[in-house]
């Protein structure tokens, strides 16, 4: 049983509120399998233990699986907080959020009464998302490759309740097989223990669109651009995510990334066992050799077994599920939750790259802090209320003694001062419209399901990003800009007197002192706000996460690391040709070069430069350089088809930003005859 109980708390309203919005479970209403719809329930976790656990913590699929906030979801005190404070908000809005935090019990029919007080425990309800519901889910884009019985499964979504398959799945719309065919990766061939269909649909992001890219049906978007309140107790007219709020776009980032062109090489950061990655599968279920099922079964050993580790963001909420739960229930021990913790840290640590350099001469310059965003979606991404990244500096003196510090973060308080470093977050609030009808000021604020509009979006975009295609997936930067290709962020700060040095840390908090006390303060229903927050307390105040961190002395002149970007054009052949810089694109060294590989041997190639990135399509391939662009050197490819081209830089060009690419022949190519490199972004420094 568990260990506290949700009790009411009666307090009067303000008398100027509104609330809450009289929605009704129509205007939450989704595509795709419906409650009370399958013919066999979701079975609970412990089911598979029998074959899927207790052999190796690492490598099977249940103890990590177990300890995610995958498999903790339902008991996430967080969770229940934004529960309480939406269903305060908008009538029945609770039904959005327990389709994906409790899936089993949604699709049992117990999320209603949608305040979630119907979830049962001893059913399962608790059991966030579960192998069963995974291992059932059905690809909502039929191909011959999918089993055959999904095309009489979609058929039925057609003809049942709701009427529509969502072939752009977020918000929950899955399709779930009614039957308990358990559905994976691997053809198992004779095995009868339980019902089985292989799936390619388990390899692919789509999958985890369903619950990662997060949309609010109560509001359309307006042909002018912002989103106005829908008709209530009627269904969002298209259920398309792009006609609807974006809470979240965690899948739709990484599609408009490179990693979704094409694997990309992250040298081991991500993956596992795989030198390249691709999916959201690559990275959070990285890649072993081992067995999915217990080894003295019999069967095989995998060489690219997803580990079910599925790795995040989330600091502290393991520890407080800990200390609401007993470990009976919850199936969590110091031992998994430790783990767990190590694989999000290093996770975090790997999810982006700090570098340092000082601009300028004598006392005369400016820090420059770089922040590289080495994932496949936005740094930070996913839920964004009470998230934040930010920058600390703390400048020191030639005996080591700090004498600044930016971006300082007070540990007893939980107080972040903001004003004088960058802080990476997404901000929502509601416009003058919702204002009016809720009673609740304009503005930014913590009222999820009724926000409207996105106030502030600095998080750094992913490898490959354009403006035009994240203003297209509702994930455009707000209060900011970033160049075309840029996945890096670039801060300046003013040394004080006497700074020789600088250290600089990157942090990460899970739940800002900010968010917890509004979901303490504004919780007028029940307890639920004031658990989070007790545990919030218990469980060190969320304390940031150090992600990277470096020290720069003022003296050293060091250039920052020149960045790849963009992809070249395949060539006839099928190689990706590769541009890469040589050596730092110092004045004083004078010795940069650009190197390139995969070039049709014995071709001429034309290096090219500008001051500003660009994204246009050219001779089948992209445009990487905005004009005016500047002609460099010809160099002819080898018969390997490696080439080099020199790089004269100029005293004068100290402190310039500069995007280089190449054009060279191609001559089977059809049609243009041409191909084209990829992308290098430069800081000359002296």
């Amino acid at each position: 049983m568990r260990t506290f109980v949700l009790t009411s708390v009666l307090l009067a309203a303000p008398a100027s509120a509104q609330l809450p919005i009289q929605t009704t479970a129509e205007d939450f209403k989704q595509p795709g399998t419906q409650p009370n719809t399958i013919n066999t329930e979701i079975i609970y976790s412990t089911g598979c233990t029998t074959c899927h656990a207790n052999y190796d913590a690492d490598e099977e699929p249940y103890r990590p699986w177990n300890a995610s906030m995958m498999a903790q979801s339902a008991r996430d005190p967080i969770f229940h907080a934004c529960l309480a404070i939406a269903e305060q908000d908008a009538a029945f809005s609770g039904e959005l959020c327990i389709r994906c935090h409790a899936p089993g019990a949604w699709l049992a029919g117990r999320s209603t009464p949608t305040d979630g007080s119907g979830l049962i425990e001893a059913l399962g309800d608790f059991d966030g998302i579960t192998c069963n519901l995974c291992h059932r889910m059905v690809d909502p884009i039929y191909s011959n490759e999918n089993p055959a019985v999904d095309q009489n499964i979609l058929a039925g979504i057609l003809s049942g309740p709701g009427g529509m398959i969502p072939t752009d799945p977020h918000s929950g719309q899955f399709v779930i097989d009614p039957e308990d065919r358990r559905r994976g990766p691997y053809d198992l061939g004779s095995f009868f223990f339980h019902q089985w269909e292989e799936s390619p649909f388990h390899r692919e992001s789509l999958m985890c669109a369903s619950c990662h890219d997060v949309s609010n049906p109560v509001y359309s978007k307006s042909s002018a651009g912002d989103y106005v309140l829908n008709n209530l107790d009627e269904q969002h007219p298209t259920h398309l995510k792009g006609d609807e709020f974006p809470i979240e776009r965690t899948y739709s980032e990484w599609t408009q990334s490179e990693y979704a062109i094409r694997p990309v090489d992250t040298e081991g950061l991500f993956g596992g066992n795989q030198s390249e990655v691709s999916s959201c599968q690559d990275c959070h279920m990285p890649k072993t050799e081992g067995y999915g099922c217990r080894p003295d079964f019999g069967f095989s050993i995998r060489t690219d077994l997803g580990r079910h580790h599925f790795n995040g963001a989330n600091s502290w909420v393991l520890e407080a599920v800990r200390s609401l739960y007993p470990d009976t229930e919850t199936g969590l021990d110091d031992e998994s939750v430790t783990a767990a913790n190590a694989r999000n840290l290093a996770m975090m640590q790997s999810a982006a790259d700090l570098e340092a350099f000082y601009q300028g001469s004598g006392t005369s310059g400016e820090l420059v802090v770089r922040v590289v965003n080495q994932t496949g979606h936005k740094l930070p991404t996913g839920y964004h209320e009470g998230r934040m990244m930010w920058l600390n500096v703390a400048f020191r003196d030639a005996n080591g003694n700090t004498i600044e510090e930016l971006g300082a973060y007070d540990m007893s308080t939980a107080t972040l001062t903001e004003s004088n470093t960058t802080v990476f977050e997404a901000k929502h609030g509601l416009d003058a419209s919702v204002a009016a009808a809720s009673g609740l000021p304009q503005g930014v604020g913590f009222h999820f399901v009724l926000n409207n509009k996105v106030f502030k979006d600095n998080r750094i975009p992913p490898r490959g990003y354009t403006e035009d295609n994240f203003e297209a997936i509702q994930a455009a930067p707000v209060g900011t800009h970033y160049p075309e290709h840029h996945y890096w962020h670039d801060s300046s700060f003013t040394p004080p007197a006497g700074a020789t040095s600088a250290v600089v840390s990157l942090y990460h908090q899970t739940t800002s002192r900010e968010y917890i006390e509004f979901l303490r303060d504004e919780n007028t229903t029940n307890n639920a706000g004031q658990i989070a927050y007790d545990q919030w307390v218990l469980h060190g105040k969320s304390e940031p996460v150090l992600m990277d961190q470096t020290t720069t002395f003022f003296s050293s002149g060091a250039c920052p690391s020149p960045r790849i970007y963009g992809v070249g054009k395949t060539t006839f052949v099928g190689l990706e040709p590769k541009l890469r810089p040589l050596n730092a694109p110092s004045v004083s060294g004078g010795n940069f070069r650009l190197t390139f590989e995969n070039i049709p041997q014995n071709q001429p190639l034309l290096g090219f430069w500008s001051y500003t990135s660009n994204d246009q399509p050219l001779f089948g391939g992209t445009l990487l350089l905005k004009q005016p662009v500047y002609r460099m050197s010809v160099a002819f490819a080898n018969s390997n088809g490696e080439a080099s081209i020199p790089v004269p830089l100029a005293s004068s060009a100290v402190g310039e930003e500069r995007y280089y690419q190449a054009w060279f022949r191609d001559p089977q190519e059809p049609i243009h005859g041409v191909g084209l490199t990829n992308g290098v972004h430069v800081n000359i420094c002296p």
